[in-house]
């Protein structure tokens, strides 16, 4: 009633003035809109958005829920998300994802006030539980230059983002590190000496991961460095890698997790979400250290979508010591490179799964 009450009379004000020959412009008259603000603090709510610059030159367009068409980093922070994820590749093909994509990215998530999480591969693509490739450039090293290539790699990349005014808080050091990184699976000693497949060399992977985090440290000495696994409710996955690797003298700072129920075929969602909670209880006390959960997804159309992202983003804050939760690339529809666990329809707006994070 008052803003009905107030245009009425701002419209017979302007009716006087023009009866009456006084003119005003609009602009003298506006009341300013109030800007909006965004507390980017506390717990992280975030995305990993690194397909995001190869969508764009594709054409790929981002829509609000009223239709407006939206920058997809701020239409996340207006969701209520705080923090962005960006994988590295060491020398991807088509540049995509290189040190080059990514200050671009981590630069604009900066500008909107985001913080940030970086994820290293240390291969040139994909790095997961099924496959740990050497970059080509490092495929004939030994297990020093390895090392080597690993500390220059991470002091490079961070180093690039920090001459670009970009704050990192996270890093990882490998991607879904599930049985270690750098794998050498060929026959004899040599390769036995330099691998760094856990289940094969803990002692190598623990040096890998060393190097990683002094690397971080000597960069950005306040940014928290992340070993990460993927099964968050796998809890005997995730002591047997710890436990190795505390024996062997590996430094982390938080212990970051993966957690995709529709990968998980012998348990339902909400099984799979209890155990991901318990383990975070579980591995921060055990360990000593937070948790943070890396990467989450389901199915875009799934009903049970945004009833699993309201059970982990609660459950998640709930947990003094778990430090947020990661959707990772929600901006995908299904149709963007196979890929079915987005958050975004088809008309390219954001499904209810990310209702949680608001």
């Amino acid at each position: 009633m008052k803003n009905i009450l107030g245009k009425a009379i701002l419209l017979a004000s302007a009716l006087l003035f023009s009866i009456t020959g006084t003119s005003c412009s609009n602009e003298d008259n506006a009341t300013p809109e109030k800007e909006k603000t965004y507390d980017m603090s506390g717990f992280a709510k975030g995305a990993d958005v690194s397909w995001l610059t190869e969508m764009e030159q594709n054409g790929k367009k981002f829509y609000n829920a009223n239709g407006k068409a939206t920058e997809c980093m701020a239409l996340l922070r207006d969701l209520g998300m705080n923090s962005i994820r960006l994988r590295v590749w060491v020398n991807p093909e088509d540049g995509w994802n290189g040190k080059n994509d990514v200050v671009a990215k981590a630069w604009r998530a900066q500008q909107l006030g985001m913080r940030l999480m970086i994820d290293f591969h240390y291969s040139d693509t994909w790095a997961d539980p099924s496959k740990q490739g050497v970059p080509a450039a490092w495929k004939n090293y030994d297990f020093n230059q390895m090392k080597q290539a690993v500390a220059d790699h991470t002091k490079d990349v961070l180093n690039a983002l920090k001459a670009r005014g970009v704050n990192v808080e996270w890093v990882q050091v490998g991607n879904e590190t599930t049985d270690g990184m750098l794998w050498n699976d060929e026959d004899g000693d040599a390769a036995l000496k330099v691998t760094g497949r856990a289940s094969k060399n803990m002692a190598n992977f623990a040096a890998y991961i060393n190097v990683g985090y002094d690397a971080v440290k000597a960069v950005y000495p306040e940014a928290k460095v992340i070993v990460h696994l993927d099964k968050g409710n796998n809890l005997s996955q995730y002591t047997w890698m710890f436990d190795g690797l505390k024996q062997n003298g590996a430094k982390w700072d938080v212990i970051g997790m993966s957690l995709y129920p529709d990968w998980i075929t012998d348990q339902t969602w909400e099984q799979v979400s209890d155990d991901c909670l318990s383990n975070i209880k579980t591995l921060s006390g055990k360990y000593n250290c937070d948790v943070i959960i890396s990467e989450i997804g389901m199915v875009w159309n799934s009903e049970n979508a945004a009833p699993f992202l309201k059970k982990m983003v609660d459950g998640c804050k709930a947990i003094s010591t778990c430090e947020g939760v990661f959707y990772w690339e929600p901006e995908c529809n299904s149709g963007w490179n196979g890929y079915d666990k987005g958050a975004f329809d088809n008309s390219g707006k954001p499904t209810a799964a990310l209702d949680a994070f608001k």
